[in-house]
């Protein structure tokens, strides 16, 4: 029996960084990190190892940042600062409130639709249990602040503690303008109140501007329309917008990183100057996972990873050693199953898709999948790794 069987599998990495600040070589620094925790910790680098950068460093080292008034200005330019319909927003003081400082700057009136029982992501304003209830339907139905308020009273979000209806209202106010809130799923609902429309919604939000065109908003604009050039702060992303931005200060937010593609391949090339391994490299931000407790889907960023090198393209090709091992081989064992199994592998297709023996496998891109580990790896707090080494990802059973 062979003994030289590597015992080890996929490893994800935090590796420590030093504090990043605008202007600085990112592509030096994580590299060098990557290179100096190598040395360090006694592993080495492999073909096809992965490098992964949080999108947060990437974007401070752009110095890509804008202020309330460079929200408030680029709104008003583009909604005409009368009343404005602001809809299906996620609730999150560090995602979105201060976006919506800026917007309600740039308007004399938001209306403030909002979806429930919860946000796109998961955030609750009211249990589905409540919902049943009170006999509402959230497909039809459309509330008032009133009638929320009748049927469901207040309610705080499990992990913050806070009234987002509240919350957001009062920001509205403090900010200049008046407010009105409503509840309601279906967009073309705003337009019995405004025909200028700022739909705030993430993944959804194509096909909410092509229903509110259709049904005849004179302005249908989203998230990633706000900020598509620098304003006075600088700060600005030409495809998302204000999508993925974070609270920086009271005043600021930092936006998606820009186009990055040199960076990743920047680091790549560094790496194999400095090895003669072939890297991939990617940014990521948020992972795209759901919490089963507080049913919060993670993603609220536009994608996982805004830039990657090419090996990163795609998704997996793997079968199910559980299905081989119940199926093709069950009559097998030992050394004799293990060579069965290794013989299938090496004999798989590039493309199993259909195929029973990958059924049970992950169809999802290599990016959602690695970049949702290494958001877990990284945390979202004060562990202090914002590059993500993963190793021996691409392996397989006959490594």
């Amino acid at each position: 029996m062979e003994t030289n069987i590597r015992k080890v599998g996929t490893v994800s990495r935090g590796i420590r960084c030093p504090i990043i600040r605008e202007g600085d070589d990112l592509a030096k620094i994580v590299s060098d990190s990557v290179l100096e925790a190598a040395e360090a910790e006694g592993f080495s680098l492999r073909d096809r190892d992965v490098i992964a950068i949080t999108e947060s460093i990437v974007a401070r080292a752009q110095g890509n940042y804008a202020s309330v008034d460079d929200i408030a200005e680029d709104v008003k330019a583009k909604l005409g600062g009368g009343t404005i319909g602001v809809i299906f927003p996620i609730l999150s003081r560090n995602r979105f409130a201060i976006c919506l400082r800026g917007i309600a700057k740039g308007a004399k009136k938001v209306v403030l639709m909002l979806s429930y029982p919860s946000d796109e992501v998961g955030n609750e304003l009211v249990s589905l249990d409540k919902i049943d209830e009170a006999g509402v339907n959230p497909y039809s139905d459309v509330l008032t602040l009133e009638k929320y308020r009748e049927l469901f009273g207040t309610n705080l979000h499990p992990f913050t503690g806070v009234d987002y209806v509240d919350y957001y209202a009062e920001l509205i106010r403090e900010s200049g303008a008046e407010v009105e809130i409503i509840f309601a799923n279906q967009a073309k609902t705003i337009l019995d109140y405004t025909d200028c429309v700022l739909t705030c919604d993430i993944h959804t939000r194509q096909r909410t501007k092509r229903i509110l065109k259709a049904a005849g908003a004179k302005v249908a604009v989203g998230l990633d329309d706000i900020l598509t050039a620098p304003g006075k702060r600088g700060g600005y992303n030409a495809k998302y917008g204000l999508l993925g931005s974070n609270k920086s200060t009271e005043d600021t937010i930092k936006l998606f990183p820009k186009e990055c593609k040199e960076l990743v391949l920047d680091i790549q090339k560094k790496i194999f100057d400095a090895t003669g391994k072939h890297v991939e490299v990617m940014v990521y931000g948020d992972g795209a996972f759901k919490d089963p407790q507080g049913k919060i889907w993670e993603l609220a960023d536009p994608v996982v990873s805004p830039a990657f090198t090419d090996g990163l393209i795609g998704t997996p090709n793997e079968i199910k050693l559980k299905y081989l091992a119940d199926n093709d081989f069950k009559d097998l064992s030992g050394e004799e199953l293990r060579e069965a199994i290794s013989a299938s592998i090496k004999a798989k297709g590039e493309n199993l898709v259909g195929n029973m023996a990958s059924q049970g496998t992950t169809p999802r891109q290599l990016t959602d999948l690695i970049g949702s580990l290494c958001d877990l790896t990284s945390g979202s707090g004060d562990k202090g790794t914002p590059v993500v080494l993963v190793q021996g990802y691409f392996d397989n059973y006959t490594n």
